[in-house]
């Protein structure tokens, strides 16, 4: 038995869980732990978890905290069978990184609550299946427990997880945290419980594109200089925009309550400046924005003072100081620290977040009604924000905040998310947050497949492509030389880059000939963010701009798992819940290992395809421009590749529901506009009996 050094006090912790358990339930909790343990450690073990439980509500086993240095190993030093188990291995140890992970000892890797395991018995019990597994062998993972090894083939994946599968009527807010309590599901956020995490790096990517865009489509420039981008969060996914703002050369004020949180940013060199001084904040803004020099400022305190006092510069000076705003709490998770009130200091809202949930939760709300009217203030006097798919507009509807935008549609609000407005013909082009870790643990097999990258984007303007696909590979290009002078790499040598079906087939195919041929010493594991073409269905964040009725529906996800797992992958994931929130979002990932041989080259050709077009053709199906463009490409390229592509609907639907014609007793239709005498229906009906008479029906 180790010894039990409890928790360190050197590393952020997470927020006491309230889980409101009964007696039976904390029973059921304290058993279900123990089980992972012979029956002789029991009682000394029992009243160390019932006290974690009670003191942090949850038991995760601190005693079981591996006492060695938490990070991503090269591969070739894993007790391993096979290669591909120590692969996960080292994407499992850099998730729990304490450089990567939010609260390492916890197991969260980002977020405030993305588990990569419920508790350390489970750390330890897959890492020793993972040394044991063979390529007849699959390891099968319920919400973080690991099931066990059952017998599969060379072709199947190594790996499948699945993480909180809960019945539909049963998934809600307060029964997870009940059941995650009980030790019998979890929440892994998207890239936390699928072992696929690559640091802050991961969105920063994502940051630059949507503030890039954000400033051709709302302020019309290419230039970000001197224009300020206000922003809150500076945690594991939060803290991106920091170095993002550098990159994309704007003025960047992002604000975080969290010390801990900034100081690591800051550390990092992502954040060029710190203050608690709302008027030295303002300053540097002022100063910034005249000289259009890029600044990336974090403001030690709440973002709501913030945006009060850029509302109170206004109305005192007539200056409207901010450009474009967003919000990245993770306010997916609002009443267990996801979100901070502005009536507290830090410290004391912790304490009456777990003493006193309710009035808690009254003052989140009342902060949430007061950040949406300073920031409706400023929007009516010219600046344009966004929701970054944190469920802020959502959490700030339930709050009673006035973000309505009187239309029928559930998933639009007063402001768009960034998806809608700015990402998303991105998706529908077929580009997303593709990804790749080089296992070796080399600096120099990243440089090499950084050359590869764009040496792939760079043939493939040269081929020639549309100009909306060039101006993403142009983008690309930009970044990935970006990333390497501003050293984005936090734990494994990792890369990403916003890519489409092509790009992503030709640059696996590319690295892993360079496997082949020495230039690279090691796999490469190939994944992406289930943030992604289709990966993820969410009506307020990936999915918000499916304007048929589908929004709410999940297929994609679900089917993108499944092809994933029979094209190819080597693991694959399926999530409820990340980004905004259990209950909210489906979604789901994988991770793939090129070795240089032939076999991950047919892999990786089959199974990216698929992962890619099958999110196009939903999108194409819904009814976007973009979408269609690219399958009908895609279908062109591949002769098996086949789709039915939606008819556009004529005036004639409209017609049809907005016309209600006045019947006689005789049954004779007297509105002589009725939607028959429409060209438009006569057409659409002949496109109906067409189908009706290819499909038998």
């Amino acid at each position: 038995m180790p010894e039990n050094r409890g928790r360190k006090r050197e590393i952020p912790h997470a927020p006491v869980r309230t889980p409101n358990l009964t007696a039976q339930e904390e029973k059921l909790a304290l058993q279900n732990s123990l089980r992972y343990f012979p029956p002789e450690l029991h009682q000394l073990l029992a009243s160390e978890f019932a006290d974690e439980l009670r003191r942090y509500g949850h038991i995760y086993m601190y005693r079981f905290y591996p006492h060695i240095e938490m990070r991503a190993y090269p591969i070739e030093e894993y007790p391993c069978k096979i290669k591909s188990a120590a692969a996960i291995m080292h994407m499992i140890m850099n998730n729990l990184d304490p450089s990567v992970a939010q609260f390492p000892q916890e197991l969260v890797t980002y977020g405030g609550n993305g588990q990569v395991f419920s508790n350390w018995a489970q750390f330890w019990l897959v890492m020793h299946y993972l040394s044991e597994v063979t390529e007849e062998q699959t390891l099968v993972m319920y919400s973080g427990h690991p099931l066990g090894l059952f017998p599969s083939h060379l072709h199947a994946p190594r790996l499948v997880i699945t993480n909180g599968m809960v019945i539909p009527n049963y998934s809600s807010r307060d029964e997870y945290e009940k059941m995650f309590a009980m030790g019998v599901t979890m929440y892994g956020q998207m890239t936390a419980g699928s072992y696929c995490y690559i640091g802050p790096q991961g969105i920063v990517h994502g940051t630059v594109l949507t503030v890039l865009n954000a400033g051709r489509r709302y302020l019309g420039v290419e230039d970000l200089a001197g224009k300020v981008f206000v922003t809150s969060g500076l945690g594991g996914m939060s803290g991106a925009q920091a170095k993002a703002a550098v990159i994309v050369g704007c003025v960047g004020i992002i604000a975080e309550v969290d010390e801990a949180a900034l100081l690591k940013r800051y550390k990092q060199g992502w954040l060029m400046e710190i203050t608690d001084s709302l008027d030295h904040c303002i300053a540097l803004l002022r100063n910034a924005r005249k000289n259009k020099t890029s600044l990336s400022l974090g403001y030690h305190g709440n973002v709501i003072d913030l945006w009060e006092r850029l509302v109170y510069e206004l109305d005192t000076t007539g200056e409207l100081l901010v450009d474009l705003g967003s919000d990245q709490t993770s306010c997916h998770n609002p009443f267990s620290g996801g979100y901070y009130p502005v009536q507290l200091p830090f410290g004391e809202a912790n304490q009456l977040m777990a003493a006193d949930p309710g009035t808690f939760r009254a003052l989140v709300q009342e902060s949430l009604r007061r950040q949406v009217a300073a920031i409706n203030k400023l929007s009516d006097k010219g600046m344009f924000f966004w929701d970054y798919g944190n469920a802020f507009l959502l959490e700030a509807q339930r709050a009673g905040a006035d973000v309505e935008n009187g239309g029928d549609n559930k998933t639009e609000f007063r402001y768009p998310s960034y998806v809608q407005h700015i990402m998303g013909d991105i998706f529908s082009l077929g580009f997303g947050p593709f990804r790749w870790v080089c296992t070796s643990g080399d600096p120099q097999d990243l440089s090499t497949t950084d050359l590869i990258a764009t040496s792939v984007l760079e043939d493939a303007i040269h081929q020639g492509v549309s100009t909306s696909v060039k101006q993403q590979y142009h983008d690309n290009i930009r970044w990935i030389q970006e990333a390497g002078r501003h050293n984005l790499v936090v734990g494994s040598q990792a890369r990403i880059l916003y890519s489409d079906q092509k790009g992503r087939v030709s640059i696996a195919v590319a690295i892993n000939q360079a496997i082949a041929e020495g230039r690279i010493k090691a796999p490469v594991v190939l994944s992406r963010d289930h943030h992604d073409v289709s990966g993820t269905d969410s009506p307020y964040r990936e999915t918000s701009n499916i304007y048929d009725g589908s929004a709410f529906c999940a297929d994609m996800a679900v089917q993108n798992f499944v092809g994933d797992a029979f094209r190819g992958a080597t693991w694959v994931a399926l999530h409820n819940g990340g980004g905004v929130g259990w209950g909210e979002v489906i979604n789901g990932g994988f991770g793939l290992v090129l070795d240089g041989s032939s076999e991950a080259e047919k892999r990786a050709k089959m199974m990216l395809s698929w992962d890619v077009s099958n999110g196009v053709a939903r999108r194409c199906w819904s009814g976007n421009a973009y979408a269609y463009e690219t399958i009908c490409q895609a279908m062109d390229e591949n002769g098996k590749l086949k789709l039915h592509c939606k008819n556009v609907a004529s005036s004639w639907s409209q017609t049809a529901c907005e016309v209600q014609p006045a019947v006689d007793r005789s049954g004779d239709i007297l509105q002589k506009n009725n939607c028959h005498q429409n060209k438009g229906y006569r057409k659409g009906l002949h496109s109906a009996f067409n189908y009706g008479f290819w499909t038998g029906a």
